[in-house]
């Protein structure tokens, strides 16, 4: 059974920072590309990050420079570093596992940015 548990979110200021991690199993994780997705109140879901089985990565334009995804193989891991958080990164933010057609997801977790 593959899972995907996401952890990390919660309520922070503006100008604060999370991380979020997301633990996978029942798949081979290291051949898999990761991402990071939200969904925003009221708005479609929208890619974050991706990092590919060998470390690529890719951001979106509004979190360019602020946000940092990364993954450890041996631990099964992807991380989401979200520095200088923004009112606007509030959203539901799910862990994806894709490797071709194959894409699995996780329950997601909750990111509220507010003072």
């Amino acid at each position: 059974q593959v899972q995907l548990v996401e952890s990390g979110g919660g309520l922070v200021q503006p100008g604060g920072s999370l991380r979020l991690s997301c633990v996978v199993s029942g798949i081979n994780f290291s051949i898999y590309g990761m991402g990071w997705y939200r969904v925003a109140p009221g708005k479609q879901r929208e890619l974050v990050a991706t990092t590919t089985s060998r470390g690529t990565t890719n951001y979106a334009d509004s979190v360019k420079g602020r946000f940092t995804i990364s993954r450890d193989n041996a631990k099964n891991t992807v991380y989401l570093q979200m520095n200088s958080l923004k009112p606007e990164d509030t959203a539901v933010y799910y862990c994806n596992a894709q490797l071709g057609f194959r894409a699995y997801w996780g329950q997601g977790t909750q990111v509220t940015v507010s003072s």
